[in-house]
């Protein structure tokens, strides 16, 4: 499969909704993929860090790919995360995934074990190994404490034709120009971080896997479109107004953040899986404050 345009455009990464009583709310999550591709997204990318994935169980994830495949899969790909506690448990997912109809894959470090290169490199080659299913790398450094260099991902795309697109969130923008100087345009670069797409897209990345797209997807796509075709001129007071919530996915209480967001704007429910719990307090006010403020000041 090409990656001239599978990964480019805006990728939700698309949040788990749940039920009162903790169980996944299936129709909720189709209807919400639906929204977010009308609005002109052009993947879904369930069972991310977004998604909660950690809280969830092997049988959950599957099918939630099998829902979402059901409810968009005819227009975009589903493109599930795969991250694990072992190795082994990645590889049945990669292969169970596909099985469910998932047309690509994002391969995670495992989770909880910190790792060096030769064990990260090692596990990334088994999953990638395991499908034909184009993928992408996820390096995230900040939140898995496993930092995939520049010339580590040039190794593993020298290995594998699947490997066809890396997610940088390190942080650092920098990483972006050195990946292209050793690869070109061999792999396609996406932004992790909602608030650094018109930065990352400034340094060649064609995609972003974003988080407040569950909120305001019309706006998401608008940034990401205004920056890829005008740079930061073009995009600017779009981006000031929606930075302050861009933030919000970039601080250890993301998932309830953003999912205050969606229930404030009518886009889902707040309710998180312990050990997560809803934001409350003064934290909560201070959220509350930024959210508020977005919404009176939103253009139409």
């Amino acid at each position: 499969m090409s990656n001239a345009s599978f990964w480019k455009g805006v990728l939700p990464a698309i949040t788990t909704p749940f039920h009162a009583d903790g169980s996944v709310d299936h129709a909720f999550l189709a209807k919400h993929a639906v929204q977010l591709v009308d609005a002109g997204s052009t993947a879904i990318v369930p069972l991310g860090s977004l998604g909660e994935a950690a809280t969830l169980s092997f049988d959950e994830k599957v099918a939630i790919v099998a829902t979402l495949v059901k409810a968009v899969g005819d227009r975009v790909p589903v493109v599930p995360g795969i991250a694990a506690l072992s190795t082994e448990e990645a590889v049945k997912l990669a292969q169970a995934v596909k099985a469910a109809g998932a047309g690509g894959l994002m391969v995670l470090p495992v989770y909880v074990y910190t790792s060096d290169w030769h064990e990260a490199a090692a596990h990334a080659r088994a999953v990638l190994g395991a499908t034909d299913l184009p993928c992408i790398l996820y390096n995230n450094p900040v939140a898995y404490r496993t930092d995939i260099l520049p010339a580590q991902i040039a190794q593993l795309a020298g290995e594998f034709a699947n490997l066809q697109a890396v997610k940088e969130s390190s942080g650092e923008i920098r990483r972006f120009a050195a990946i292209k100087e050793l690869l070109g345009d061999r792999l396609v670069l996406l932004v992790g971080m909602d608030d650094a797409i018109v930065e990352g897209l400034a340094m060649g990345a064609e995609g972003w896997i974003a988080g407040l797209v569950n909120a305001y997807p019309v706006e998401s796509v608008q940034l990401f479109e205004l920056a890829r075709d005008g740079g930061y001129a073009a995009s600017a007071e779009l981006y000031n107004w929606f930075l302050p919530l861009l933030r919000l996915d970039t601080v250890p209480k993301f998932v309830q953040l953003i999912k205050l967001v969606q229930a404030k704007v009518g886009l889902g429910s707040e309710t998180v899986r312990a050990p997560r719990l809803v934001v409350e307090g003064a934290e909560r006010a201070d959220a509350l404050a930024i959210i508020d403020h977005a919404i009176a000041t939103k253009k139409a």
